[in-house]
């Protein structure tokens, strides 16, 4: 038992260290020119393109959702009419950014996982290392900052469609007037409410890409070992997703 554990904590411990090593390569690459602009911004078109529908249809029936429960339990209050604020502060604090970085994350993290193992298991990134292209600068690093721009994005997106969402349900079934709903909502919710939901998402971005470059130019045994660092990819991603909302919020909460 506890040569296992060790093992496992081993395995950890490498797993993370090389996580960090992507990550220096990572941003040394990333400030150097010359700056792959153009492969930066192919990058945001196929990541944040492809994951509106999953975002937007997530973040829009939160909202709903939201509040049918919380007007249930307001009303035994007689507090009604604070379902916006409610709504608004769990959308923007911690929904629209963990809903999306789950959803989204899970997509894009597998498509990198893949398409990154595949490229190594047909040796073409050995291929680039033969002619002297920096494959760090041209496959990871257009990854990694196209998913620090999409996810704040797209987070702003299901924040929007979520409250629109929650909207349409207080007026068509609580009776609440979308001025009323609306003006709660501003009263109520802060800048610094948006912005501490937006932080997260850069930072989960971040996590997610790097968890799926490194899985992805560490897959081995051909396909078996790539459907393995796919799913590996995005069970680590979602818990990483996770276990970091919970510090960030502490932080923010003591800024």
């Amino acid at each position: 038992m506890g040569t296992l554990l060790l093992q496992r904590l081993r395995e950890m411990t490498s797993y993370l260290g090389g996580l960090a090593l992507l990550l220096v390569q990572v941003v040394r690459n990333g400030v150097t020119p010359p700056y792959q602009l153009r492969l930066i911004l192919r990058e945001i078109d196929v990541m944040g393109v492809s994951s509106l529908t999953v975002a937007n249809l997530a973040a829009l029936f939160t909202g709903m959702v939201l509040v049918l429960q919380t007007s249930y339990y307001l009303g035994k209050f007689g507090a009604k009419s604070y379902v916006g604020p409610v709504v608004a502060l769990s959308v923007f604090r911690e929904l629209g950014p963990v809903l999306t970085a789950l959803l989204v994350g899970g997509k894009v993290g597998s498509g990198i996982t893949a398409e990154l193992g595949s490229m190594k298991a047909t040796e073409q990134i050995d291929a680039l290392r033969v002619i002297g292209a920096n494959y760090i600068k041209r496959l990871v690093v257009p990854k990694v900052a196209a998913a620090l721009v999409v996810f704040p994005l797209l987070t702003v997106i299901a924040d929007v469609l979520g409250i629109l969402g929650g909207m349409f349900i207080a007026l068509s079934e609580l009776r609440i007037d979308s001025v009323l709903y609306l003006n709660s909502i501003t009263q109520w919710v802060v800048l610094h409410d948006l912005m501490s939901g937006l932080s997260k998402t850069v930072v989960f971005g971040l996590i997610i890409s790097l968890i799926a470059c490194h899985n992805g130019l560490g897959a081995t045994g051909g396909t078996e070992g790539l459907g393995r660092a796919t799913t590996a990819t995005v069970v680590t991603a979602s818990i990483s997703v996770i276990v970091s909302d919970f510090f960030l919020t502490k932080l923010f909460f003591l800024l």
